[in-house]
Formats: C-alpha cells, sequence, structure tokens
C-alpha cells in the first residue's frame, strides 16, 4: 500500500508540474468563492481548493448557491418535534430479513470499477448514468413504478447529475435519506483513479439497499404512509457540497416541506476501531446537525442495530447535511465509527472494497431502513 501511495504522490507532483508548464501566460484562474465557516468566505482557486482539501480543511463552495438559506430565514421555518421512541419495530424487524450484503457487494464492485466518479470528469458522469439505472431498476423490480414513486437526474453545470428517488406519502412533508455519489483523489483529481470504495460508494450501496427492502413494506408501496420518503444520491460533495446544495436551494425555493436529512457517508471501515480495542459502533455526529433528529438515530440504532453508537464530531461542512442545514432543514449525519478511527484512505487510489465491512454496512442499511419507516409514519 505505501508503495502505491508513493507512486501517486510522484505521478501527481510530476503531473501538477505539467498541468503548471502548460497554463496560459496572463490568463487568471477562474476563482470560486468558499465559506469555510459560517460568514468566512474567501476566494480560492481550483488547485487551492484541492490544497485545503488535502489539509482536512472542509467547506462549501457557495458560487452557485450564495443565497441558500436565505428565504427560509426570513420564512422562519418552524423547529420539527421528532418521536422519542421507535414506534414500529414489529413491522420493521421482519424486513431486516430481507437486507442483503451480496447486494451491496455487487453494486459497489461494480462502482468502484469507474476509474473516477471525479464530478468534471466522463467517467463521473458515466458512473452517475449507471447508478440512476439501477436506482430505476430498483423501483421497477418492486412494482414501485405503477404506484407512483420515480425517480430523475437533478442536472448540475459540471456535467455529473445528481440522483433522487421519491416515494410519494399522503402529505408532502417529506423525508430525505442521502449519501454522495462522487469520488476523488486529491493528488491530481482529473488524471488519477479514485475507486471511492468507502467514499462514498459504501454508502451509496448502503441507502440503494435500504430503499430495495423499504419497498417491500405494502404501506409504503401503496402510499399510505404520512409523509414521502426521497433518497438522494448528491454530486460534487468533494468539490464543496455543490449537488446536495443546488438541490436544497431549489426546494428552498419551491416551499418543499422537508422535516429531515440523513447522510450516510463512509459506511464499511472499523478497521482502526478494532485495532484500538474499541468495539466496532456507528459513529453519530454531534456538531452541526439537529439535536432533535440526532437523538432520535440513537434510539433507532439502539433498538434496530446489533452495534452501539458513539457520539463523535466532524467540524463544518463535512458532508452533504450541512447543505439541508444551511437550507432550514433539520439534518444529521452517522459515519462508519468515532471519525478519530475512520478511513484515511479516502481520497486516494487506496480506497478500495479489500478494506470494507460489508457487515458493518449491513448494520447502517438497517440504520437507515429502520429511520426511513419511522419517519415515514411519524406525525409531524
Amino acid at each position: 500500500m505505501k508503495s502505491s501511495l508513493l507512486l501517486s504522490l510522484c505521478a501527481a507532483t510530476l503531473a501538477t508540474a505539467i498541468f503548471q508548464e502548460q497554463k496560459p501566460i496572463g490568463v487568471e484562474e477562474e476563482k470560486y468563492t468558499i465559506e469555510l465557516e459560517h460568514g468566512v468566505v474567501q476566494e480560492v482557486t481550483e488547485d487551492e481548493k484541492w490544497e485545503l482539501r488535502r489539509h482536512g480543511i472542509n467547506f462549501m463552495d457557495i458560487t452557485e448557491t450564495p443565497d441558500l438559506g436565505t428565504l427560509n430565514r426570513k420564512l422562519g421555518i418552524r423547529s420539527v418535534s421528532f418521536p422519542k421512541k421507535t414506534a414500529h419495530n414489529k413491522t420493521v424487524g421482519p424486513l431486516f430479513k430481507k437486507l442483503d450484503k451480496k447486494n451491496m457487494q455487487k453494486h459497489l464492485e461494480k462502482f468502484t470499477s469507474f476509474h473516477t466518479r471525479y464530478y468534471k470528469s466522463s467517467s463521473g458522469v458515466e458512473s452517475s448514468a449507471w447508478l440512476l439505472s439501477q436506482v430505476n431498476s430498483t423501483l421497477k423490480e418492486a412494482g414501485a413504478i405503477e404506484k407512483g414513486a420515480f425517480v430523475k437526474a437533478f442536472p448540475h453545470s459540471w456535467g455529473q447529475s445528481s440522483i433522487i428517488a421519491t416515494i410519494p406519502g399522503k402529505s408532502n412533508k417529506t423525508v430525505v435519506i442521502g449519501a454522495h455519489q462522487d469520488s476523488i483523489n486529491l493528488f491530481f483529481p482529473s488524471l488519477l483513479a479514485a475507486p471511492g470504495a468507502d467514499d462514498d460508494g459504501s454508502g451509496t450501496v448502503t441507502i440503494l439497499e435500504a430503499l430495495r427492502v423499504l419497498l417491500k413494506s405494502n404501506d409504503i408501496l401503496k402510499g399510505k404512509a404520512p409523509n414521502t420518503v426521497e433518497f438522494h444520491w448528491y454530486s460534487a460533495e468533494e468539490g464543496g457540497l455543490l449537488g446536495s446544495q443546488a438541490i436544497f436551494q431549489s426546494y428552498e425555493k419551491e416551499g418543499r416541506n422537508v422535516k429531515a436529512m440523513l447522510q450516510q457517508d463512509m459506511t464499511g471501515y472499523v478497521q482502526k476501531t478494532i485495532d484500538a480495542g474499541e468495539p466496532e459502533s456507528v459513529g453519530v455526529i454531534t456538531d452541526y446537525v439537529d439535536a432533535g433528529l440526532t437523538e432520535f438515530i440513537k434510539e433507532v440504532i439502539t433498538d434496530y442495530c446489533d452495534i452501539p453508537y458513539i457520539e463523535t464530531k466532524c467540524g463544518y461542512a463535512c458532508s452533504d447535511h450541512a447543505s439541508a442545514s444551511k437550507a432550514g432543514y433539520p439534518s444529521a449525519f452517522v459515519i462508519e465509527s468515532d471519525f478519530k478511527y475512520s478511513d484515511n484512505k479516502i481520497h486516494t487510489t487506496e480506497d478500495k472494497i479489500e478494506y470494507l465491512s460489508f457487515d458493518h454496512m449491513l448494520q447502517h442499511a438497517r440504520l437507515t431502513l429502520g429511520l426511513a419507516y419511522e419517519l415515514a409514519f411519524a406525525k409531524f
């Protein structure tokens, strides 16, 4: 592994040198507006964006979405009260038996076979088209399309579309389950391979499997749930939460009534936790999230998962839930472990399937399925 990482570093250094030599003299690089924390804004080039990410600094690229959240703040979006306890254990329990980690492995093997899912690359566009076809097949095989469910691509200026699957309920009150589909190699995004198995191929296939099994519920399938459920796969998370910001900005302008959003970003890596002699667990992010939703997620993990949760933090704008929060919608984020034990192979050529645990991903699928069902029937 070390040798391949060294080769990647060498290749990146050479490629960057070549790239810099070919820049036209006197042509100013395009600048992007990023937000490093609330109210702290900076103008940077694309290379400077990747330099920040290489140093572990997260940000929101607000170039195309400078007003995200402004309208909802003016309208005064009401806070949401979440259930204190799970209420559908007898219905949800049998559904867990239908979750199949072989499906997740099959999908992830294909998803990581694209050279990169970098959002500006042709293979990033191709991987998104493949994912769209898989979501569509999932709906078709469940008979959900005849019942009113649908999936659509949400186009973006950079090429790779986001994907939104909708299972209508009795109202437009909406629960969102999200993951990001893009991957990146931070040494040289447009050139080097980025299999992105954990980040966030794992989250992508985890919520896809949860969607498949959620549709095994006749009440969900027939639209009898009080609330609508959506599954989102965001483009360009790695570029500064671009896809999710675009979607939630459009929802804000449309007056969409989003009651909850859960992000699943990295659900498969446990080796560092095991090496530290600590129990395998679900990392529940506690900073920059909705406290009520997060507390209910802890209840869901306790009742529906075979492993415990551990509270952890990840900082500002660390995944797409931040876009929902900024738009004024309650959001939460779970990850594979305590943040300090999360996967350090991400953003390199070494973010591969062989380092992941599908048993652990199955626990995240249980959490996703349980939460989606509970909130589909919640009285908001």
